[in-house]
């Protein structure tokens, strides 16, 4: 598959971007850098409760979750192509890889520009695991981002933008100004910071898992890189199972 290529600006039309992640993969912090442009909606992880609902995963606030959003996801893909909030020029929906179960209709992500925020399992597992004392390999998502990762490379015909977490904390900037080239959208400066707190456009999980993005002004820089040695079991098996899942999408993300 030749490396990641730019796709071509739509004039006049709106953009829908979703960005599929994983979790702890700065996937909060992406999503409040482009809810800090005045031309951008985004959504905050719309198929959360259906796949708890099919998936019947105890994550924390599962009942809450569950109340607040639709379990069917076909009326929530027909929601991710509808209008867009507040007729914003572009549409950022942020998705968990491993909330797409086999069986569903991806048509959907034929009006979206697909881009794929990856972390290193080492790292991933390290922070999932403080949150999470048990957890299977299948709610981490490295097999199923790249599932999507290659069928979007299918029907673009060469791989789709893929950004690496490190990469941006290293260089927020850098890669965003490559990001909005590769997805056919300018770069706003003000993607580069926003204000603390919560926002009404989070999901309603977020006192469970939003805590440091809440207390966040900008990207911050990089904590020491973990390596597999550093993890406990059963966390060093699921990174190893899914290292080799996300070096395939590594080699070819974009540089700032």
């Amino acid at each position: 598959m030749s490396a990641s290529s730019r796709i071509a600006p739509i004039h006049g039309a709106p953009i829908r971007i979703a960005m599929w992640s994983g979790p702890r993969n700065i996937s909060t912090a992406m999503m409040r850098a482009f809810e800090n442009r005045a031309d951008t909606a985004v959504l905050d992880e719309p198929f959360y409760a259906a796949w708890l609902a099919r998936s019947g995963a105890d994550h924390p606030m599962r009942a809450a979750i569950l109340a607040a959003q639709s379990t069917d996801p076909a009326e929530v893909a027909r929601g991710l192509t509808g209008p867009i909030p507040g007729e914003r020029a572009i549409f950022y929906q942020k998705h968990m890889a491993h909330h797409m179960i086999g069986d569903d209709d991806l048509a959907w992500m034929d009006a979206c520009r697909n881009v794929f925020l990856i972390r290193s399992p080492e790292e991933v597992l390290a922070s999932y695991g403080q949150r999470r004392e048990r957890f299977t390999r299948e709610e981490l998502g490295f097999h199923r981002q790249a599932e999507l990762f290659e069928r979007e490379a299918q029907r673009l015909g060469a791989a789709p933008p893929v950004i690496d977490a490190r990469d941006v904390l290293e260089n927020p900037r850098g890669l965003l100004e490559t990001l909005c080239l590769a997805v056919g959208i300018s770069f706003d400066p003000a993607m580069l910071g926003w204000p603390a707190g919560r926002r009404a456009t989070d999901g309603v999980w977020a006192p469970a898992w939003y805590e440091a993005v809440e207390r966040s002004t900008a990207f911050g820089p990089p904590r020491p890189a973990t390596h597999l040695e550093d993890l406990p079991e059963p966390a060093r098996a699921i990174a190893e199972w899914g290292r080799p899942y996300y070096l395939g999408m590594a080699r070819h993300r974009l540089r700032g």
